[in-house]
């Protein structure tokens, strides 16, 4: 905001007419051990000309950069109607729908993106609400444990090649809740999840099997061959997933012989730009069957009394609402604007036009695959099927190559070797269908540049 209404003065007369002496009187009933410290960390507050020059500065670094980087993060062309429509007015300025059957502009949009995400992932039911595909999962998670009525144990099994800051941010969230996570390892050789030992975790008590698709490492998982060895040891399934890619790939709804019962996922490749990392929003679908442990909202279509079609909210587990402490979620807030930017531009495309992106990302991605498979001093760690990320190995320091190659305008990566020791000096490269062959041609000399450099 530009500016603070209430004036030393207005805050006095506010508190003498309740008869408190200072701001912190009226939280005198929070103990003194819970209260926050000052926050010495934080610097000065900057003029709003200071900060929006600040701001402008650090957007200019990332101008003009051809970016290979991806790693949950995915940069998409986007029409320019999305965001002229998204912009006025009307769309810009609406929130979440308190006077609900108010709304009927706001809840028609909503009912059209989850019936469109449903379509996407294969699955009977889609909310509103989630902030980002990380604390999506963490809401998955939730809702696994209460879902599953066969398992006692609150416990989750996770693939380790989910994303690792879905991970942390996961724990984050459910670990003062008493629930336990565990890994099924990852074969390194493979870039996938390790199948050799699942026996050790058969027959254990599991709410849920978290598995991603793609996986932090671009590979694809066997999904259909997971899903059904946890169906078989009585876990839910989530899956994690990129929201283009199941314009090519099987959505969860398909996976294994009953389908995953949640999808989870970040719905930035959905007409959101990078925008340097947010705001961006997450999604969340399920099975019928579970509905009701699914937090947020879910908007319904119905007739009035004559006749006429309308929205409504069908489902809603806000704890300020009828459901209080049985509340499945905190989540109360939309995504609003990122979820209506999705809206238009999944209508603007069609099934055709993401399935056509989602084709030209892989086409690219192969050809730069199939470019750099003759350059000394690289390998191609990535075997198995993948959607448009990689695994590339350098034989040289990773670091000093990202460095060299943003010299020159690139943006190659993102370095995995802090991602598990045998990754060491090894990139993740994302390709999608912005890229031009000129544009892959220049990343393979950059990189033959970089790495002649190291040798010097």
């Amino acid at each position: 905001m530009p500016f603070i209404p209430h004036t030393e003065k207005d805050i006095q007369k506010m508190l003498s007419t309740i008869g408190a002496q200072s701001v912190d009187d009226l939280f005198d009933e929070i103990p003194t051990h819970l209260r926050s410290k000052p926050l010495d960390g934080v610097p000065e507050g900057l003029s709003e000309m200071e900060m929006m020059r600040l701001l402008g500065e650090r957007a200019d670094q990332d101008a003009g950069a051809l970016c290979f980087i991806g790693a949950g993060a995915y940069e998409h062309h986007i029409p320019a109607a999305v965001w002229d429509v998204a912009t006025r007015g009307e769309f810009l300025t609406a929130y979440t729908p308190y006077q609900a059957e108010a709304s009927q502009g706001t809840l028609q949009l909503i009912y059209e993106f989850q019936s469109m995400m449903c379509e996407l992932t294969g699955l009977d039911v889609s909310n509103a609400s989630l902030y980002d595909g990380a604390s999506g999962l963490a809401e998955a998670v939730l809702m696994s444990i209460r879902a599953n009525r066969k398992s006692k144990s609150k416990k989750v099994l996770f693939a380790a090649s989910v994303h690792p800051l879905y991970q942390k941010v996961v724990n984050d969230i459910v670990r003062n809740q008493g629930i336990k996570i565990d890994f099924l390892p990852v074969d390194f050789q493979s870039l996938t999840t390790e199948h050799a030992n699942l026996s050790d975790f058969s027959g254990n008590d599991y709410a849920a099997l978290v598995i991603p698709q793609p996986n932090f490492m671009g590979t694809l998982e066997d999904v259909n061959f997971l899903t059904d060895w946890a169906h078989k040891n009585s876990m839910l399934v989530i899956g994690v997933v990129n929201p283009m890619s199941l314009a090519l790939i099987a959505p969860p709804g398909e996976w294994g012989q009953n389908g995953a019962d949640i999808a989870v996922g970040e719905g930035q490749p959905l007409g959101i730009p990078l925008a340097s990392g947010g705001p961006y929003f997450g999604f969340i679908c399920c099975k019928q069957k579970i509905v009701r442990q699914m937090p947020g909202r879910i908007i319904g279509k119905t007739v009035d009394l004559d006749g006429k079609e309308g929205f409504t909210l069908t489902l809603q587990a806000r704890e300020q609402h009828i459901r209080r402490s049985k509340a499945t979620s905190n989540i109360c807030t939309n995504q609003g604007l990122a979820v209506t930017a999705a809206t238009i531009y999944m209508t603007m495309m069609g099934f055709e036009g993401l399935s056509r992106t989602a084709r030209a990302c892989h086409h690219n991605a192969r050809i730069l695959v199939e470019k750099l498979q003759t350059v000394q001093g690289i390998s191609v760690r990535t075997k198995g099927s993948f959607f448009h990320e990689f695994v590339l190995e350098v034989e040289a320091d990773v670091q000093r190559v990202l460095d060299a190659m943003a010299e020159e305008g690139v943006l190659a990566g993102f370095d995995l070797s802090d991602y598990d020791a045998s990754l060491k000096n090894c990139l993740l490269v994302c390709v999608t269908e912005v890229k031009t062959e000129s544009d892959l041609e220049f990343f393979k000399h950059s990189l033959i540049r970089a790495l002649d450099e190291g040798e010097l």
